[in-house]
């Protein structure tokens, strides 16, 4: 018979440092009810690599495992590395819309392109939430921030499609308003071999909210229920109908070679080659 899930089981007891309505705590929630769902009772075997912003917070040093605390964007890199001398570890990386998909962008794509096997998870509050609130390249056209009092101007990143098309054997996006779904996916990415990506947008009420015109945290949970698009109904809407909408679902899952896979072949074929 299998232990009870109790949260405090895979945490270290320190208070987390998120606002309160904060999506980062319905984040953590469903990454470990996941973990505990696939039969891991602790971290054991895990290691978790995160760099500067709100959601990198979420494994260091709160989780009760082995992590790495890289500077801004770099945690891809640096989980890459771990994986290569330790493939036999669950490395999983945590990062926020700023980290993964602004200053770490580069690095987010080169891995999906590579196919390493690590499982990323990008929580995207649509701002730098810890820095001050400025513009990102995930915030909705429109939207007033510290950087854009007279509302953005850019057309915010599909950052899901973009891992999907650069080669991720796994990548899907949901909204903190679709805990189960989100924890599902998680379970999926956990268990897929090669780069998985998993994207959740996620509620920012003090550096995101107010600014956009949200007075409560409910407010915008039901913003995301009525704006999420299931990617399947997406495909069949015009750009137009899109315009401002979330688009929800897993948008790839294949069983393409790692490049850990690539690496040990190349290695054989080297060894044979020098006799």
């Amino acid at each position: 018979m299998s232990p009870r899930f109790i949260i405090r089981n895979y945490l270290r007891g320190l208070k987390f440092p998120f606002c309160p309505g904060c999506g980062n705590f319905t984040v953590v929630n469903s990454f470990l009810r996941a973990v505990y769902e696939l039969g891991h009772y602790d971290l054991q075997g895990f290691v978790f690599c995160s760099g500067i912003g709100c959601a990198a917070w979420i494994p260091s040093p709160y989780f009760l495992a082995d992590s790495i605390h890289t500077p801004h964007g770099r945690s891809i890199p640096v989980a890459i590395g771990v994986k290569l001398f330790r493939p036999e570890l669950r490395v999983v990386v945590f990062g926020g819309d700023g980290d993964l998909a602004g200053i770490g962008l580069n690095h987010l794509l080169h891995a999906a392109r590579r196919n390493v096997d690590i499982n990323v998870i990008m929580v995207n509050n649509m701002v730098y939430g810890m820095t001050g609130g400025q513009v990102a390249p995930t915030t909705p056209f429109g939207t007033v921030t510290t950087t854009t009092p007279y509302r953005s101007f850019e057309r915010p990143l599909d950052v899901t499609r973009l891992v999907a098309t650069a080669g991720a054997n796994y990548a899907a996006k949901w909204t903190t308003a679709h805990p189960k779904q989100f924890k599902e996916s998680i379970k999926r990415a956990l268990q897929t071999r090669g780069f998985s990506f998993v994207e959740i947008v996620s509620q920012c009420p003090t550096a995101f909210g107010r600014r956009a015109g949200f007075k409560t945290v409910a407010e915008m949970l039901q913003w995301f229920k009525q704006n999420a698009i299931p990617k399947e109904k997406a495909e069949k809407m015009s750009l137009e109908e899109l315009e401002g909408k979330i688009i929800v679902g897993e948008f790839v899952f294949r069983t393409a070679p790692t490049l850990g896979d690539n690496l040990r072949q190349m290695l054989m074929e080297a060894r044979k080659t020098c006799g």
